[in-house]
């Protein structure tokens, strides 16, 4: 293959084309990383789940300011309310800014549930950047500027992108904070994960002989238990009493008890067989110390491996706590996070009257979704047998 043909492939061109010397010494010249990213970007699920978990994790940092009203507040007047129109258009069919129409409740005569219908003599318009319930940035920044929300701020007509729950509460806001919880879990425990796996799997594999039997043996041992029951039984067992922060914190740790395990057998596997390679020799007689030789030359070689397992551990650690927090042995109110708004989804009633306690479910998913297509993006950029 021609220098030409090569750097058209990189550079996706689909026409032949002339490369000056200046892009060709560029490509000569990138580092490993920059190929990487080269590869990364011809990738386009993985670009596109790049720029959807970029406005998740926005919408996590920035809870307050994205979410129109304060997650604990309840509206009593609108109670289990529906997910609000929004329109453009009047009855009269003329055309206007984004608006909602103002709400009347009556109630099933058969029932008494509550009944909300549009009263269209009444226009509320969305604005950006409306003032709202007052909030402190990070615990830091006092402010009353939200996203988004109805112009005004009026009381008698909030506007409920997503729905209320049973007790008055906005969903969309709910979400917003809850994002904090369950995307930074994925991030702690995976990190954890890493390190363990990372460390135990290159001591078994780099040094062999009884650390790795001892090692492998206790790598079996935790693999050979199931693993729900097991995360089960550790959340159940702590104490009610203690704080949401301590009970957050022990919950990531127990979510990453069982996820070094895979990734240190990858590191081993991978070290046993590169580790009489001539390079590692050479290192060797070149006086490296042995953790030296690890990182620099041997834990490169297969860095996708790494990526793979970093990446599919996410999604399962982000299952992990919606799990136990939706069975109640997690995280529980009044701290939020996608598992704990899942709790009123076990009463099949209010499943069937109130659909919208649901929209956590489509959202948990798409974080998982977005996490694969990114391991997978990562994995073929970061492989060097994938042209």
């Amino acid at each position: 293959m021609s220098n030409t043909t090569f750097l058209k492939k990189w550079f996706g061109r689909r026409k032949p084309a002339k490369v000056d010397d200046t892009q060709e010494e560029e490509f000569y010249r990138a580092g490993q990383w920059q190929l990487v990213w080269w590869k990364f970007k011809r990738h386009k699920l993985a670009r596109m789940a790049m720029i959807v978990l970029g406005i998740l994790y926005f919408i996590a940092i920035f809870a307050e300011f994205v979410s129109p009203h304060d997650p604990l507040r309840r509206y009593k007047q609108f109670l289990s309310f529906p997910p609000t129109v929004i329109h453009i258009r009047d009855m009269e069919g003329r055309f206007h800014t984004p608006f909602v129409y103002g709400m009347k409740m009556g109630r099933d005569p058969e029932t008494f549930r509550p009944i909300y219908e549009e009263n269209t003599g009444i226009l509320y318009p969305i604005g950006l950047f409306v003032r709202g319930d007052p909030y402190k940035l990070w615990g830091l920044i006092p402010s009353d500027i939200h996203l988004f929300g109805v112009a005004g701020g009026d009381e008698t007509m909030p506007f409920f992108l997503m729905g209320t729950d049973t007790i008055g509460r906005d969903v969309f806001s709910r979400i917003c904070y809850g994002a904090r919880i369950s995307l930074s879990v994925g991030l702690v425990g995976v990190a954890i994960s890493f390190v363990l796996g990372l460390f135990l799997g290159g001591v078994s594999g780099f040094f062999g002989g009884v650390v790795d039997e001892i090692i492998q043996r206790i790598i079996e041992v935790i693999t050979t238990l199931p693993s729900i029951p097991l995360w089960m039984a550790l959340a159940a067992a702590l104490p009610r009493e203690w704080p949401q922060l301590r009970i957050y914190f022990a919950t990531t740790l127990i979510l990453s008890i069982l996820g070094w395990t895979g990734l240190a057998r990858t590191v081993r596997g991978r070290l046993l067989s590169m580790r009489e390679e001539d390079f590692v020799l050479a290192a060797k007689l070149d006086g490296e110390s042995e953790a030296a030789i690890i990182t620099r030359y041997m834990i490169p070689g297969f860095l996708s491996y790494i990526i793979v397992s970093l990446t599919g551990s996410l999604p399962g650690m982000i299952l992990g706590e919606t799990s136990l927090s939706f069975l109640g042995i997690g995280l529980n109110p009044p701290t939020i996070s996608w598992g704990v708004m899942l709790q009123d989804a076990q009463n099949i009633m209010n499943v069937a009257h109130y659909p919208w306690v649901l929209w956590p479910v489509p959202v948990v998913v798409l974080a998982v979704l977005m996490f694969n297509f990114l391991g997978d993006g990562l994995r073929d950029a970061a492989d060097p047998y994938v042209s």
